[in-house]
């Protein structure tokens, strides 16, 4: 198998569990008894700890010799924290497996991530191939759990997660790369630190992570409360799910067909990063007037702009910003800001927005891709000078 092949099956196991995780987790947990409130908070919390818990799991994973190690550890951690929960009992056994296995996956995306970057690097393939096997993996996932709960109980969630888990720590094993963290002996605890404290300092780097991240938790609104506001228009279940797919086929093809040919034609991550924020504030905006069924169709094909997009220019700008010895600290750090802290306050607001406005809520989530896009305007000079 080649190195991209390699990572090719990892993501697809590392996004098989994520397709399964993230729209099924609150089936499972409201089988078990719990109220929405229980729920929203247990899910919340993990994401809102990457700021600590990201952080410091990127240094630990800095100091080992081989990428694929603390990647084949935190696989087996979150085996053994979603196995957990399918066998414990309460509401506090339940939220603490579940934030070691959902903390555990949430580290595994960049870490993996990263990887993929050097080796694409080294081997020549093209970084956003892999991944988008990944994406399709998700849609996959959400269509044969969504048949297999046809017939059988929520328990098969847990089921999958532990098996997609644990084939995730074996591929790390048998079959990824040996990349090495650094190219001499790793950095020592301390000096990782200082690195990541270096970052923090960087206002370009902040300011870039903060302009990636706004744009991403922009779509929390969607996330939330998209499915809710078309049934109320009158939009079924099945058109929904329709609609959603159609988005993840939009970000396929774009990792899949355009990435490749924008390497080729020297469009830089930064164009790619504000192209990605303008198509937000023109996604969410439209969205907020509650449009007809016939609009939501390319509004969801922007998702490969809105969402596709800004993902592969937040990769390749933290990779040009950030030092080679601090790589995993940057990617992570861009993910606790992005996928972490602005999410999940911008998930935290959305219920009230939706409570009282309704679609008209889309309009915080434009606002918010707007600030993402006044913040990545100045970077384009850096990030040319740091090519």
């Amino acid at each position: 198998m080649t190195a991209a092949q390699r990572l090719a099956l990892q993501y697809v196991l590392l996004f098989g569990a994520t397709g399964v995780s993230l729209p099924f987790a609150g089936l499972w947990l409201s089988a078990q008894g719990l109220s929405g409130a229980q729920i929203g908070t247990l899910l919340a919390v993990p994401m809102l700890a990457r700021i600590v818990t990201g952080p410091l799991l990127s240094v630990w994973a800095d100091g080992f010799r081989y990428r694929r190690t603390p990647i084949a550890i935190l696989g087996l951690v979150m085996t053994l924290g979603y196995g957990a929960a399918g066998l414990v009992d309460g509401y506090y056994a339940w939220a603490a497996c579940w934030f070691v296995g959902a903390t555990a996956m949430g580290v595994l995306v960049p870490l993996t991530d990263v990887l993929n970057l050097r080796l694409a690097d080294r081997f020549g393939y093209t970084f956003a191939v892999p991944r988008a096997l990944g994406s399709a993996s998700f849609v996959a996932a959400n269509i044969v759990m969504g048949a297999v709960l046809l017939a059988q109980p929520t328990d098969a969630i847990i089921v999958w997660l532990v098996l997609a888990s644990l084939g995730v720590t074996v591929v790390a094993i048998l079959a990824l790369p040996p990349e090495p963290v650094a190219d001499d002996a790793p950095l020592r605890g301390r000096e990782r630190f200082r690195g990541i404290g270096r970052l923090v300092k960087d206002p370009v780097f902040m300011t870039a992570i903060f302009a990636i991240g706004a744009v991403q938790a922009a779509h929390a609104y969607q996330y939330g409360f998209s499915a809710i506001l078309w049934k109320g228009e009158g939009i079924s279940e099945a058109v929904t799910g329709q609609l959603w797919a159609f988005g993840v086929v939009a970000e396929i093809t774009l990792m899949w067909l355009f990435e490749p040919w924008r390497r080729r034609v020297g469009i830089t991550p930064w164009t790619l990063l504000t192209v990605g924020a303008a198509a937000a504030v023109l996604r969410w905006s439209v969205m907020a007037f509650a449009p007809p069924l016939w609009l939501l169709w390319p509004l969801q094909a922007l998702h490969a702009l809105t969402f596709a997009a800004t993902f592969l220019a937040g990769i390749q700008i933290v990779q040009q910003l950030a030092p080679r010895d601090s790589q995993t600290a940057g990617q992570m750090l861009s993910s606790v800001l992005s996928a972490g802290v602005l999410i999940g306050l911008a998930t935290a607001a959305s219920g009230p927005l939706y409570d009282r406005y309704g679609a008209g809520g889309y309009w915080a989530m434009a606002g918010m891709a707007l600030a993402g896009l006044i913040a990545a305007l100045p970077l384009r000079r850096r990030l040319a000078a740091a090519q």
